[in-house]
């Protein structure tokens, strides 16, 4: 792994519906729980915790941690479904997004759609970018 992604192999693993998808956040009697739209998908951390275990307890959102972390990883591979492109990206993409969501909205949640997640990685990608494990 070279530690570089471009734009442009980032745009490639993933098929174009899926800049339709959107993530939420919410909290249910104090557990933050991601849904996938359309379809109300929970997403757990499951698969994130077999490449990188930052937080078996659960996603966070809000801060810099580790919960923030698995959120971010798992957000990634979810959405690009490769494996290198979310570790190469998931530090960055949790400093520049997930550590700054928030439920305080009028109905709790925060959302977080595929283009906004295709942006950030088009934004992040093309700066060389060191795995962090």
């Amino acid at each position: 792994m070279s530690g570089t992604i471009n734009s442009q192999s980032v745009e490639q693993t993933r098929p174009r519906n899926d800049r339709d998808i959107v993530y939420v956040g919410y909290r249910q009697r104090g557990h933050a729980i991601v849904e996938k739209l359309p379809g109300q998908e929970q997403l757990t951390p499951e698969r994130s915790l077999e490449v990188a275990n930052h937080s078996p307890s659960g996603f966070e959102w809000g801060y810099g941690g580790s919960g923030p972390a698995q959120l971010a990883l798992a957000l990634l591979l979810d959405f690009t479904d490769d494996e290198e492109v979310a570790l190469a990206q998931y530090t960055e993409f949790k400093n520049e997004v997930v550590s700054k969501l928030d439920c305080t909205g009028r109905d709790g949640r925060w959302r977080l759609t595929g283009s906004d997640i295709d942006a950030v990685l088009r934004e992040t990608s093309d700066e060389a970018v060191a795995p962090s494990i």
